[in-house]
């Protein structure tokens, strides 16, 4: 069962364990069932199932919440139009979280220094290529371009509003290509440096698409969540707030 669709058996489990023993209880006494109560104990049970299958403490405050809070939006009688515009456009924003369980996450400047310092300097007629997979709105490639005028630099988005945004703000720089589509269909084969800002999920399935297709030599530098069971070739601290960890492998 993929994560998601496990969550949502949890979430249903729970729904089904409480309304199995409130229905009959409330049902004898010829009582409506009391929402309220009901929904608060919905989000508890989630909450100990979450725990006992070992989820992450924010699945565990989501299940926890997620009965209480629906019910109460409920309360609110909201056209359900609205709903559908939020939902339609957080997929435009957030489709990657829905497909491969990659949230968006922008990279700082201090980080596109990081990476300028890694990149190699021409040789021989060769101009350095970087990659960002998953490139978000381009906070990363466009400082990055600008300190490096003396490389090339490709975005990759598949999400389309994030998509659209990073394209109008990359307008301009020459040596900033901004591509649409799927990372795992894009080919890294020409890139002396590829990055990625994900998730955990996808970073040992693409360490193995890294192996290859990259060049002996390039480099594939992960922000933060290094790839499951290889140990790095080096590690870069950034100087930044959050203390940015970049995880550097050599092909």
């Amino acid at each position: 069962m993929s994560p998601p669709l496990r969550q949502l058996a949890l979430q249903f489990a729970a729904l089904i364990a409480v309304l199995s023993l409130a229905w009959p209880y409330y049902g004898v006494r010829g009582e409506p069932l009391p929402w309220g109560g009901v929904v608060i104990a919905i989000g508890g049970f989630g909450a100990v199932l979450a725990t006992l299958s070992r989820q992450p403490w924010w699945w565990r405050l989501i299940h926890g919440v997620f009965a209480p809070l629906a019910w109460l939006v409920a309360q609110l009688d909201i056209d359900p139009g609205w709903f559908l515009a939020a939902a339609i456009l957080l997929l435009l924003v957030y489709r990657g979280a829905l497909s491969g369980q990659v949230p968006l996450y922008l990279s700082n400047r201090q980080t596109a220094l990081a990476l300028a310092a890694l990149l190699p300097s021409p040789a021989n007629g060769h101009t350095p290529r970087c990659a960002d997979l998953g490139a978000g709105l381009g906070s990363l490639l466009r400082p990055l371009a600008e300190a490096r005028p003396d490389a090339h630099f490709t975005g990759i988005e598949n999400a389309p509003l994030t998509w659209l945004g990073g394209r109008l703000l990359t307008l301009g720089q020459a040596n900033l290509s901004w591509c649409w589509g799927s990372l795992w269909q894009a080919s890294l084969a020409d890139y002396d440096l590829v990055y990625a800002f994900l998730s955990p999920v996808p970073m040992g399935d693409l360490w193995q698409k890294a192996k290859a297709e990259m060049k002996p030599g390039s480099l594939f530098v992960s922000n933060s969540f290094p790839v499951p069971d290889v140990a790095p070739s080096e590690t870069v601290a950034v100087d930044d707030r959050r203390q940015t960890q970049l995880y550097c492998y050599r092909i």
